[in-house]
């Protein structure tokens, strides 16, 4: 089987992308940020899953080249790189409002970091002819949407959709596929529910009637990362249940 890396796969979105992975055979490397817990709970629920967790601050060139280089010294070849990392911030506020602090958390982890991944292990992928890359956006970012209140995270995975199809038109004559999943309105305990609970819950903002889940994004994550899913390349998934698909006039 192969092996993927993970970017933040311990909690939230990324907790069920990790398990989907672990439960089609696949080895895993995982960063967590702060969360040793959580980290730990993972190792604890899949005791015979091949599993490598790593702290890294995505925000840091130096911790994700060390956690690439431990993956690989573990597991070899990264096959499928998974940026599921997303720093953002919760305090909704405008541009001029934002530190530089905040401006650069919010370039270095949704951008810089999907480049220095992309440096670590892009080489390798194409000796072996085979590589997935899914980066992980916001609705509607292919259209190059603002975002009221979050201009800094906006920018920066708007930049992330021009990067994705750039990668996958340069990549395409090795093997390596480049997308991007962009998950709808997932809050609060729903990045970490399944589908079957998600139904149980009506939620009458989003046309199919429930509200996305971990599970929604992990299952388009798994058919993108598909040996036989290399015609999709430079695409941009909505995962929204129907949000923002038309245009309606007020």
């Amino acid at each position: 089987m192969g092996h993927a890396f993970i970017t933040a796969g311990t909690k939230g979105l990324g907790l069920k992308v990790t398990e989907a992975f672990i439960k089609k055979g696949h080895a895993v490397s995982i960063t967590y940020f702060r969360d040793h817990q959580r980290a730990k709970e993972m190792l604890e629920k899949f005791p015979e899953a091949s599993i490598e967790i790593m702290q890294a601050d995505v925000c840091n060139k130096d911790d994700l080249t060390k956690a690439v280089k431990k993956a690989v010294e573990r597991f070899g070849t990264i096959d499928y790189l998974i940026n599921n990392a997303g720093p953002f911030i919760f305090e909704r506020k405008k541009l001029m409002d934002h530190t530089d602090e905040e401006w650069n958390q919010m370039i270095r982890g949704n951008l810089d970091a999907v480049y220095y991944m992309l440096k670590l292990t892009i080489p390798a992928m194409r000796d072996q002819h085979f590589g997935r890359i899914v980066n992980y956006g916001f609705q509607s970012a292919n259209t190059a949407a603002g975002w009221v209140s979050r201009a800094g995270f906006s920018a920066a995975k708007v930049g992330l959709v021009s990067l994705t199809k750039s990668i996958a038109y340069e990549e395409a004559e090795n093997g390596i596929t480049s997308n991007m999943v962009c998950p709808g309105d997932i809050v609060g305990e729903m990045k970490e529910t399944s589908i079957k609970e998600s139904r149980k819950i009506e939620d009458p903002n989003t046309p199919i009637g429930r509200s996305g889940t971990g599970e929604d994004i992990a299952r388009t994550v798994m058919f993108l990362c598909e040996e036989d899913a290399d015609m999709v390349t430079g695409t941009v998934v909505d995962v929204t249940g129907g949000l923002d698909v038309i245009h309606q006039h007020r």
